[in-house]
This record gives C-alpha cells, structure tokens and sequence, in this order.
C-alpha cells in the first residue's frame, strides 16, 4: 500500500519548511523538501554601502544570530584586502564558541529531545530511581532526588490541568519512544535546566557584541575597546565576568549535555545508528582561524570535502572558483536569464523571484516542476550534507587533534563503529561532541586574548576604510561554519556600491530541492528507507529531520489550515 503524507509546517524549526513523503509498506520511498517562504534579502543589500551590509543580513534569523553578520564583514574584507587585528579575531571567536554552545544546547533539548523523550511516560518514574541514575551519568547538581520529585509533581500539575502548555501536541505514547521512565524524567528536568542555563551564556555577546540577539559588528574588527583599567571599556571586572560564564558554560555541557546525549544515544543506537544517513558526500568550509582566516591551515575546525564516505581522504574546496560551487533552480521559484537549466556560481548569481507553483489550498505540491523557494547548490555537480556531521567528518578524516580523539572515544563508549556516524543518530551525536570542543575552545581563545591585550589591544583596522582607496570593482566572499553548517556571502562591489550580494546558507545545501538531473539534496535523500509506524503520526520522520536542525530563516507564512492534504499533520 502506498500513500502520500505531508507535514507542513514542521515545526520546533527556524522557518517554515514542508515535507511530502511517499511510504510504501511502512517505509518512506520518495520524499520532497519545500521552503515555503522567501526573504529576498540578497536584493534588500542591492547599491548599499558594503560596510552596512551586516546589519542587514544579521537579521536573516534571531537563533544563529551573529554569524551571518561575521560572513558578511569577512566578504568585504576579503574584498578589499582587510586584515582583522589578532584581538578583534580572537573576540570573534569567542562570540562564535557561545553561539555554538547556545544554539546546540538549545537544539538537542528544546527542538529535538521530544523525537527520543516521552513527557508522559516521566510520570510514571521513580525519582529515587531517577536519581541513582542520573548521579551515575554525572555529578550535575541537580541530580537529587528531590529535584526530580519535585520535576514530576511540576509535570504532573500539568497534565492533570488539562493544559500541557510546552509540552502540548506531542506524539506521548508512540512506540518508538524507547527511554525508560527515569530516563525521561532526567531528559524531562534537564530541559528546564537548559531553559534557565541559555539565558546567561548569550550575556556574552551583549559583552563583546552591545546586545543579543544581533550583536554588532565592523568591518576590519570588532566595534568594542578593551582595556583591562578603563571603566568605560571592556576592563578586567567584564572579561572576569565572560570568563565565569564560560566556566558555567563548559560545566553544563559537560556535566548535563553529553551525559544525556550518551544515555539517548545509548538506547537507540541499534536502529538509529543505521537509519538517516542520506548523501554520502559533505563539506566543510572550516572555522576558528588561530592565524587570521585568510590562513586555512590555521583552523581549529578543517576545511575539506568527504567524497562518498571515504574517510580516506579530504579533498580541497574552493569557494571562489566558478568550476566548484554553482546554484540551479531546476525546481525553485525563482528564473535565470541564461534559462532554467543553468548553474550559476554566486558572484554572477540572480535572485529574481518566479512562483509558478499551486494556490492554498491545495493537495500535493508538482514536484516533477519548481516546488521550492530554496535554491540548488553543488559542488562539482555532487550533493553535498553540511553541518556539524560534516565538520566532524572532515577533522577525523584529516587526523585533526582533538575532534578524531574525541570522536574515537565516544564511538568506544557506545560500541559503535565509523560507519554509525552516517545516520540520524551519528548527525545528533557530532552536534554534541562540537559543543564539547567549544566549550574548551572558548576559554582557550579569553586567556590568548588577555595575554593579547597588553602588548596589542586594537579592536579595528581601519586602515582601507575609506572608500576614495577601493578598487573601482571588488569580489570577496566571506565563509564560516554557522552551527547549522558551512556558509558562505559572495559581494561584488561596483563604484563603492553593492553590485550583487548572494547568501549560500546551510539550509540551502540541506533541504534544497532536486537538481537539474534529479539528485535529491541532504534532508530528502535521508528519509529514504525510514520506517513509519503511524503515518498519521510520523515521528520517526521528524526525528531524522530534525537532526539536522533545520533553520529556513524568519518569516510571515500564511496558510488556509482548511488545506485538503491526505493527512495534515499538527507536529510540536
């Protein structure tokens, strides 16, 4: 029997995004990924001062906020040949290690943990249990019995009032939901505790950055003075303050983050370990320059490409070069003067809007046209996952110290072998083990940039910042790893003026649509072969897709929600 099932919007997401699947005999076949809105902020940018523009694309979302504003100010000074004094790199880096930590924390816990976690089934926990166990996990404070009693009187009241607030609309009670009842008491209460926890490490930004979300930036630096004396500049009582921070930062990753995410991965490693994997190639741009990012050798985090699997080998990959990285709109809503057929490389790419798809409400999307307001971008013609897997993979795949270490020791821990991190589960761990590194990379980066600070304090180079010494055109492009995955800004700067901008996000390379010759992208391919238990109820879809944390941007979408699907699907 085969049937068509959609889940629009997918919710605990950044955006709105719209799958359709085709199950056959309890197994997706086929499946489709839409972006349902479009920003257009690539024409937003068109003939502003290039300096201004990271204020603008900053706002492409309030979750990974600051780094598309780092891109943007690394295109320009790519651009123009700006180097970035070593303190104002070393700031952005720390601001880059909390974003990681944030944003991966609030991920496995508050968009993901309720595909593993069953709320419900917390009621029926021991806390004594709850707390034999969760003391043998780590020595976190809140690992008492009391606090886990107290968890499920607090759950409790909810349920029975009838109103679940946070934890409404679940699939409770699904039988893929395989922790026992402590454990999901533990995952239950370490929710709240991250609640609580990624209030304070973003202070952090509003440190080094003015406020949070959407932390300031400059172009040649950082727009923030230090000086350990001064009590109108970053002094010595404020990077105290980071520091302790950190340390509070680190704790909890160590001691409720990893613990959880070896005890879910723990349970469900026998299917998850081998389900999920999707595209067998992945990129990454690589971050986290000791050296100044024009120096790639000097990234903590590599850059490289993992063709098909192969951990053999890392091959380069060049952003700039027309023959590597090209975008096709085969089946996006969007049109190309050359014609629909062609792929264009960033710099020369167009953003001209073409919605020729389906008016609300109606069934199914025409995938065999455009279905999507996401691009397609390759590499080389190949599909490529980008993410922290990817990241992961490129560092073990390299011998990069201490990701293959770390990566080594974690698969020890759960008996798994290097071909389990091609999966839903693999995906979900290497976003934890990178939340670890961070964690360290952080305070490493605040003690270099104390030593820093007494022999070269400046936080800008505006050497080139006045636009009489630009060149009369510009190309730069600017690239990090977002915590989503590798992202890029391509500038073109024409008589002091942005000519063409184009954003090539993670989102793009995951949950793009086929391309011209019918390879699906990551978010579709790794549905293939996934079990569903109750199309009605596709957690198990959700589960895979949400291991990639997908972030399709802030936007106003309006929908008929008398829409005529086969099944319309209300997710959580």
């Amino acid at each position: 029997m085969e049937e068509r099932i959609v889940v629009d919007p997918v919710t605990r997401i950044e955006g709105h995004l719209r799958i359709e699947a085709e199950i056959e005999n309890g197994t997706i076949k086929d499946a489709f990924s839409s972006g349902t809105m479009v920003r257009g902020l690539e024409n937003i940018v068109l003939d502003r001062d290039p300096r201004d523009v990271w204020a603008f694309v900053g706002r492409v979302c309030g979750v990974c906020t600051s780094t598309h504003s780092l891109t943007s100010v690394r295109a320009v000074e790519n651009a123009l040949g700006i180097t970035v004094p070593q303190a104002a790199e070393l700031v952005r880096n720390i601001m880059a290690n909390v974003l990681y930590m944030h944003d991966h924390v609030v991920h496995f816990y508050h968009l993901h943990a309720f595909d593993w976690v069953d709320v419900l089934a917390a009621l029926k926990a021991d806390p004594d249990a709850a707390s034999d166990a969760a003391k043998q996990l780590s020595p976190w404070r809140n690992n008492s019995a009391g606090y886990f009693r107290s968890i499920k009187e607090r759950i409790t009241r909810l349920v029975e009032s009838g109103q679940l607030g946070i934890f409404a609309n679940g699939y409770w009670g699904h039988p893929a939901y395989r922790l026992s009842p402590e454990q999901n008491l533990i995952a239950v209460a370490h929710y709240l505790d991250a609640l609580e926890w990624q209030k304070d490490v973003v202070k952090v930004h509003a440190v080094f950055g003015g406020k949070n979300p959407h932390p300031n930036y400059l172009v040649g630096g950082m727009p923030c003075s230090i000086n350990l004396n001064e009590a109108n500049a970053i002094n010595a009582e404020r990077l105290a303050f980071v520091r302790k921070i950190l340390l509070d930062a680190q704790t909890f990753v160590n001691q409720v983050y990893i613990p959880d995410l070896l005890m879910v991965a723990d349970v469900y490693k026998d299917e998850w370990a081998s389900i999920g994997g999707g595209v067998s190639n992945y990129l990454a741009y690589g971050d986290f320059p000791d050296n100044g990012y024009s120096d790639p050798d000097s990234l903590k985090m590599p850059r490289g490409i993992i063709l098909d699997r192969d951990l053999s080998r890392v091959y380069p990959v060049d952003a700039q070069s027309p023959d590597e990285i090209r975008e096709f709109i085969r089946h996006s809503w969007y049109k190309y003067s050359q014609g629909d057929a062609a792929g264009l490389h960033p710099w020369d790419g167009e953003t001209t809007l073409n919605y020729t798809g389906p008016r609300p409400p109606y069934r199914h999307l025409d995938v065999t046209d455009k279905y999507s307001w996401i691009k397609t971008p390759r590499w080389k013609d190949r599909a490529m996952e980008v993410g922290p897997l990817s990241r992961m993979l490129v560092a073990y795949a390299a011998g990069k110290e201490p990701q293959k270490t770390l990566i080594d020791n974690t698969l020890s821990r759960l008996g798994l072998s290097a071909d389990a991190l091609f999966s839903t589960l693999g995906r979900t761990a290497a976003r934890g083990m990178e939340t670890k590194l961070n964690a360290d990379w952080a305070l490493e980066y605040l003690d270099r940039l104390v030593a820093t600070i007494p022999t070269d304090p400046r936080m800008a180079n505006t050497e080139k910042w006045d636009p009489e010494q630009w060149p009369k055109q510009a190309k730069g492009v600017g690239l990090t790893e977002a915590p989503r995955g590798a992202l890029a800004h391509f500038v073109v700067i024409e008589n002091n003026r942005v000519k063409n901008y184009q954003l090539v996000v993670p989102t793009t390379w995951n949950a793009s649509p086929r391309d011209p010759d019918g390879q699906r992208s990551a978010y579709e391919a790794s549905l293939i072969g996934t079990p569903v238990h109750d199309p009605k109820q596709p957690l198990e879809m959700l589960r895979t897709i949400h291991s990639f944390d997908p972030c399709l941007a802030c936007a106003v979408h309006l929908y008929d929600e008398k829409g005529t699907f086969v099944h319309q699907i209300s997710t959580f």
